[in-house]
């Protein structure tokens, strides 16, 4: 017999803290050369994410204590303003470029970019939309595909206005998992595969630095002083590393070699200093994630603390999935930060909010803690 537990799932919390842990060890690591560089302080990183950490604890901590049930009310007003929020870094006087992005919006002292929020934003609304549809109408092509697909291109619109590609690639991927798993179509399931390819392909093609990025992972030599030259430095600092690594904070690639050492580049930096060891433990605890988040998915209590716990994990996993083969040239390079370990404050707060509901739907959880 199923029984309802009331406690959360402990070994998920556990994993998630120890990336915490590993994410300020290498963020102190990488960010030592990289912040005396640009701030004129070594730890400069460090105590940013820190901050960062701080807001993000307290959001899990208060959202795993809110029945997730109390954000199926709300998800129509936080996806619009999601919306608003993406839209508002195009406008002067809140929107921040930066490196000839407009992904940042400034409102007062705190500085966050909208894409982060409406990752959260849209996993909730799709999640409780297509747990209302049902099944049957989200099978149907007018009911589910056609509704989907539009949703998905305005949001995907304003991203790829940024621009922003490995993020609306990201968005893409999990609202295919969330759809996926209430119920579609398979043969909607593959148009929708096909039309991203398509659309991916369209947007290589007509932008310079992307084709230029294609070209690189086609060719890892290709510019290797040019476009190629993250890549090269990347696939330097884990092959130094060799099996046991270096040892911590004796990276050679950090000095100024490698860029982004602390946002995307931070896995290799930490298979420099750790080996084959180290990010072998990295990919195993995103992996044991992975395993306790979709075993929450299956006994959630229904249909919307399902989707959603799909979709939290989703996120997560494909999020680290996409970061690690970008930056050991299995794909191309995206800018997608490394989740819990990356510096950035706001995927940070963002991220642990979402644990928060997950962490909350595993306490309504039809299974067996343990």
């Amino acid at each position: 017999m199923k029984m309802q537990h009331t406690s959360i799932d402990r070994f998920l919390l556990s994993s998630i803290f120890v990336l915490l842990g590993i994410g300020l060890m290498m963020i102190a690591s990488a960010g030592v050369m990289y912040g005396q560089v640009r701030f004129g302080d070594g730890y400069y990183f460090l105590k940013e994410q820190l901050s960062g950490l701080a807001v993000g604890l307290v959001f899990m901590y208060v959202f795993q204590r809110i029945d997730y049930h109390f954000w199926q009310r709300l998800v129509v007003p936080i996806f619009f303003i999601a919306l608003i929020l993406l839209v508002l870094v195009f406008i002067p006087g809140f929107g921040t470029t930066v490196y000839g992005a407009a992904r940042w919006v400034q409102l007062g002292p705190i500085s966050f970019q909208p894409s982060e929020v409406m990752k959260l934003a849209i996993i909730l609304y799709l999640s409780a939309w297509l747990a209302n549809k049902g099944r049957i109408k989200t099978a149907d092509f007018f009911e589910g595909f056609v509704p989907f697909l539009v949703l998905l291109s305005i949001v995907g619109f304003l991203i790829i206005q940024q621009p922003d590609t490995g993020t609306l690639g990201l968005i893409f991927l999990i609202s295919l998992s969330i759809f996926f798993a209430s119920g579609a179509n398979i043969s909607h399931i593959f148009s929708l595969f096909g039309v991203g390819f398509a659309f991916l392909a369209l947007l290589i093609k007509i932008e310079p630095y992307r084709m230029q990025r294609f070209l690189v992972y086609i060719n890892p030599d290709h510019d290797p002083q040019g476009v190629g030259y993250q890549m090269t430095q990347a696939l330097l600092a884990i092959g130094s590393g060799g099996f046991f690594g270096v040892g911590l904070g004796q990276s050679r690639q950090k000095f100024n070699y490698l860029p982004e050492p602390v946002t995307d580049s931070i896995f290799a930096v930490l298979g420099e200093e750790f080996g084959f060891i180290g990010t072998a433990v990295i990919v195993t605890l995103f992996l044991f994630i992975a395993w306790r988040g979709f075993r929450i998915a299956s006994g959630a209590a229904d249909d919307f603390g399902k989707l959603t716990a799909v979709g939290i994990v989703s996120w997560i996993i494909l999020q680290a999935f996409i970061n690690v083969a970008a930056i050991s040239g299995l794909i191309p390079l995206t800018g997608i930060p490394l989740p819990f370990v990356s510096y950035g404050g706001t995927s940070l707060a963002v991220l642990l909010a979402a644990v928060g509901i997950l962490l909350n739907i595993s306490k309504h959880s039809t299974l067996k803690a343990g």
